[in-house]
Formats: C-alpha cells, sequence, structure tokens
C-alpha cells in the first residue's frame, strides 16, 4: 500500500495556526529529521519520511493536509501530480467511438484534469517533477494493454482531431472580442454554421458582441463553435451550465445527434437527468476532492448512475462514499386556507420591454415550493416582487410577512472574510448549516477569493441562517456538482421541517427541483418579451404543464427511485403520453 502527502495550498495559513503548527507537532520532526519543512511560505511534507500518524493531519485547524493510504492497484506514479503535495490523478476516462461516454463525480476529483490530458490542452507529467516533456511513447507505453494505449497511438499518429468546449465558458468575453458571428464563422470547418446556429437557437444574436450576451448564450455559442470544427472526438465540459430546462433537454439531443461510428463524444455534467438522457456509457470518477482522482471502469449510463448513487462500484470492490442517495416518492400535500402564510393578487409588472403577469396563488407554511421555466421569462422578477425589492404595477402581495432572499447573482468583490460574514450562522447553526455545507476550511478566506461553488454555499448558508417567515433561493444549484446538490436539496427539506418556515427555489435541475419540491409554479410565455406565472400547482400537475410543453415523460427508476427522461417513442413514453401523464406515468 503506497502513501500521499497532500497539501491543499489555498486553504494552509500558516500564520492563522500559530507559525507552522504541522511542523511542531510531527512527531518525526521531533526525532531530529525534516519530514516537514516550511518551503516558499508553506509546509512541505516529505513522503518517504512519513509514517502515516495524521497527527498532523488531525491537528491542521484549516483542513489543509490529508495523509492518504492508496489501495493496492494504485501502486504506481500517478498520470499527473500538481506539484510536490499536489493534486494527483489516477488513470483517464476512454472515449469510445459511437458512444457518449459521461463523467460523473463530485467537484475538485480531477474531472477537468483528465478531459484537458484527452483533449492534449494539458500535458500530464506521469508524477515526474523534473519539468522534462514527457513524450507520447512513455504516455503510450504507461496504458499499455488498455483502451487508453489505442487512443493515445491514435492521437499520436494524427487519426484522431479533438475539439474542446471548456467548463468556464464566462472567461470567453475576456479571451475573444467581436460578434458571434465573426467568431463562429473563424472556426466554421465543416461549412454547417447555419444549420448548428439554428438547432442552437442562436439566431437572433449573430450580429451581438460576444462581450454582451447572457451566460446561456455564451454556453451555447461555445458549444456552436466547438461541434463546427472538423473532429472525430468532442469534449464537453459541463453543457448545461447557465441553461434552462427546455435548452438543456435540446443541448443533450444536439450532443447525441452528433454521434457516429467514426466519433467519439465526452461529457462532464452534473445535471442527472441531463446526463442520463445523453450517455450510452458512464466512468465514475471518485477519491478525494482536492486530493487525488481516479477514473473507474466504464458502466452502461443506467448502471453507473445507480453505482454513483450507491456510492459503491462493485466490479472495483470501491465504497468511496458511506451513504446512498436515495429518491423517496413523496405523497402529495392536502392544505387548507387556514395554513397560508402569504398571498398574492392577480398582478403584473413591466420592466423595460418586458411585462410579468401573474395568476392568484399562495405560500402555505412549512413547504417548500419550487419555480421552473425557461431564461428571461421573468421567475426572478417574480421572486424580488415577493421579496419586496421590486413593486408590482397592478395588484398586492400580503407584505405581513419577513424574508430571507438569496439572489441569483452573487456579489463577490468584497475582501471580508467568510467567517466575518457568516458570524451569526456559525453561532446559531453549525450542525445544521456549517458542517453539512463543508464551509469551516473556508473561514479564513476572503469573499473575492472564493470559486463559484464555494460563494454559493456561502450565500446559502446565509440565507438559511436568517430568522424570517419565508425563504427565497434562486438558482441555489448553480456551480454545485450532484452530491452538494443533493445535500442542499435535504437541508432546505429540513428546514421547511424542522423550523415550519417556508421556501421558494428557482432552478433548473429537474432532479433537484424534483427531490426537494411539494408544490410547483410553472412559467410561460415568451422570453424578454412575457412571462406568465401560474400556479402553485400539485407536483403532477406542475411537471406535467412543463413536460409537455418539451414533449418528454419521466419514469422512476426500479433501484434507485431517481427521475429518468423515457427513450422518445418507446414504449413507456408512447404509453405516458397516450394517458396524458408525463410525470411518472
Amino acid at each position: 500500500m503506497s502513501r500521499i502527502a497532500v497539501i491543499q495550498k489555498e486553504k494552509c495559513n500558516p500564520l492563522g495556526c500559530g507559525n507552522f503548527l504541522c511542523i511542531r507537532v510531527c512527531p518525526v520532526n521531533k526525532m531530529g529529521k525534516e519530514c516537514i519543512v516550511e518551503e516558499g511560505k508553506k509546509p512541505k511534507i516529505n513522503e518517504e519520511l512519513c509514517t502515516g500518524c495524521g497527527i498532523c493531519q488531525n491537528r491542521c485547524p484549516f483542513e489543509a493536509i490529508s495523509i492518504i493510504n492508496l489501495p493496492s492497484e494504485l501502486d504506481k506514479p500517478p498520470i499527473h501530480l500538481y506539484g510536490k503535495n499536489g493534486f494527483h490523478l489516477y488513470s483517464l476516462p476512454t472515449p469510445i467511438f459511437g458512444k457518449v461516454v459521461g463523467i460523473v463525480g463530485v467537484n475538485g476529483i480531477g474531472k477537468s484534469t483528465a478531459i484537458k490530458i484527452l483533449a492534449g490542452v494539458l500535458e500530464p507529467n506521469l508524477g515526474k517533477l523534473d519539468n522534462k516533456e514527457v513524450d507520447y511513447k512513455e504516455l503510450i507505453d504507461y496504458f499499455k494493454g488498455t483502451e487508453a494505449q489505442v487512443f493515445f497511438e491514435k492521437v499520436k499518429n494524427k487519426q484522431i482531431k479533438i475539439s474542446y468546449k471548456p467548463q468556464h465558458v464566462d472567461l470567453i468575453p475576456k479571451q475573444i472580442k467581436g460578434k458571434v458571428k465573426d467568431l463562429l464563422k473563424k472556426v466554421d470547418e465543416k461549412k454547417e454554421m447555419g444549420r448548428v446556429v439554428k438547432e442552437l437557437e442562436i439566431e437572433n444574436i449573430l450580429d451581438n458582441d460576444v462581450t454582451k450576451i447572457s451566460g446561456g448564450e455564451l454556453q451555447r455559442v461555445a458549444i456552436a463553435a466547438t461541434v463546427l470544427k472538423k473532429a472525430n472526438l468532442y469534449i464537453f465540459d459541463e453543457p448545461s451550465s447557465y441553461l434552462d430546462i427546455k435548452q438543456r433537454l435540446k443541448i443533450a439531443q444536439f450532443i447525441k445527434s452528433l454521434v457516429r461510428d467514426d466519433v467519439s463524444i465526452v461529457v462532464i455534467e452534473h445535471d442527472l437527468i441531463v446526463m442520463d438522457y445523453m450517455a450510452d456509457l458512464i466512468h465514475i470518477m471518485y477519491g478525494k476532492e482536492g486530493c487525488y482522482g481516479v477514473v473507474s471502469q466504464l458502466k452502461a449510463a443506467k448502471a453507473g448512475i445507480n453505482s454513483y448513487l450507491d456510492g459503491f462500484i462493485r466490479e472495483d470492490n470501491i465504497r468511496f462514499r458511506d451513504h446512498k442517495i436515495k429518491f423517496e416518492v413523496k405523497p402529495p400535500v392536502k392544505r387548507g386556507k387556514e395554513n397560508v402564510l402569504t398571498s398574492w393578487d392577480v398582478m403584473s409588472k413591466k420592466m423595460g420591454k418586458f411585462k410579468l403577469e401573474t395568476t392568484e396563488g399562495n405560500i402555505q407554511r412549512n413547504e417548500t415550493v419550487g419555480i421552473i421555466g425557461e431564461n428571461g421569462i421573468g421567475k426572478t422578477s417574480f421572486v424580488k416582487l415577493l421579496a419586496g425589492v421590486e413593486k408590482p404595477d397592478k395588484g398586492e402581495i400580503d407584505e405581513k410577512i419577513v424574508v430571507s432572499y438569496k439572489p441569483q447573482q452573487l456579489e463577490a468583490d468584497s475582501d471580508e472574510l467568510v467567517m466575518s460574514v457568516l458570524h451569526d450562522a456559525i453561532k446559531s447553526h453549525t450542525k445544521d448549516l456549517i458542517n453539512p455545507l463543508n464551509i469551516k476550511s473556508l473561514y479564513m478566506k476572503k469573499l473575492s477569493q472564493l470559486s463559484g461553488g464555494e460563494l454559493q454555499r456561502v450565500a446559502i448558508a446565509l440565507a438559511l441562517s436568517k430568522k424570517c417567515d419565508l425563504y427565497l433561493l434562486d438558482e441555489p444549484s448553480a456551480y454545485l456538482d450532484v452530491e452538494q446538490r443533493l445535500i442542499i436539496s435535504k437541508i432546505i427539506r429540513n428546514v421547511a421541517e424542522i423550523t415550519g418556515r417556508s421556501i421558494l427555489v428557482v432552478d433548473h435541475d429537474l432532479l433537484f427541483i424534483d427531490y426537494l419540491s411539494d408544490r410547483l409554479i410553472v412559467f410561460e410565455g415568451e422570453p424578454a418579451v412575457h412571462g406568465v406565472e401560474k400556479g402553485p400547482f400539485s407536483m403532477e400537475d406542475g411537471m406535467n404543464s412543463l413536460l409537455t410543453d418539451v414533449a418528454i415523460t419521466l419514469r422512476r427508476d426500479e433501484e434507485s427511485g431517481r427521475p429518468r427522461i423515457n427513450k422518445p417513442s418507446s414504449i413507456k413514453d408512447r404509453e405516458q403520453k397516450e394517458k396524458n401523464k408525463y410525470y411518472y406515468g
């Protein structure tokens, strides 16, 4: 069994622990040997001298050190190592021609690193830190006898051309200037720009400047730019980010349509319904966040996602999570008028060229209401009306309630420390919010230093820690991985049940909304022009309304209980449509 020592430098704060606490408590150091030393204002651990006692790991107040005993099958150099005591990646995903290969796993487990290596964006060092380039012969020898060997041989012989869509599409405007159509014309090797922009519904933004389009539009432009290149391996890192439910399903169909006998697709995706819909095969990535990552063998999509939810990979005999993730069937909630927390009339609000209208509705005590609909249809505007941030032009809201509001756009330009921002939450909600949201390690970070996912968790903790009657959470699943989304949904349900307060959640992840909602509000209309709020409905009526609009049907997986999209025109799909039961018919 080999041992690795990892120090997450961004968490490490030698001054905050009283000047290198890890060096002072190390038993090997006390014996006169230099197991942990200071190097570049951070500690460095000599893995050869480390005995694995774990004292430095347990005493580090910032949880920056991990001493890990690896399973015997990983007793070889990593494919890539991010510096001494850095993140270790073992094994790579395997592209399969004629298939969509999906990759699921938590953030910080090496998914993006793995596909950057496949895409040729990152050169693997095979664990060597001597700055010498690793040639393809070494790489091919490393994977001898595996599918990866064949893949890298074909890459070396220029038999495989790769097109790669990176994760952070929000960085595109910082790197590229000019109109959308000019960007797409430059990369249009297939001469299919007209067809692709039509399928991706971006025709109306072709004359817009790249710096002036929304996140969802940027995502679809990036996907268009990727597929317009002539390639036989297309790699997509989180293609559903910034997209609404309808767009996600259309993108999934579009990506699936790219597959040919001589074309392979590799996709990283956190929306499990979308992943299940488009992937033929699944790799599970497991390990320890920020420390090391391992890629499992390929499994059929259904079996792979169920294994991921189980936290156990039978073929590798690996348990990577100590609990299963289950989806329980919730009975319809019946409530009376005496249970109403707040209500609203028929309302309207004009905002520039956009007009929002609502039907009469209410929120009841101790319930979680999901809000679904396209981007630009008025969901956030409606939440702002309920929050009192905006006032309706017509109609009224019962404003005799206190509201805690987490906005969609999170402010991250503050130098305030997380522990200062969350002072009250840490004092009163460590057990029910801080610990499950894994925020303790962020205490000494400034808001401006947080990643999108870290900032999201802090914002959720801040909103849910306030005393109020109604919590309004706008897109709480954004930037979070699969497990974090499910943890958040459990926290939301627990807050509603324990405190008796109500929660309103706007989100685009159908599985997330299905998991936590008692009732649904559905938005219809024309994006950026006119939006109509309807509901709240029962889950069945609300989901039926949405799914009818996008012409898909959902069933429950018999093993995990999770929602799955039926294959178009399958027997199950046809049966549910005939009965007009699009939601678990």
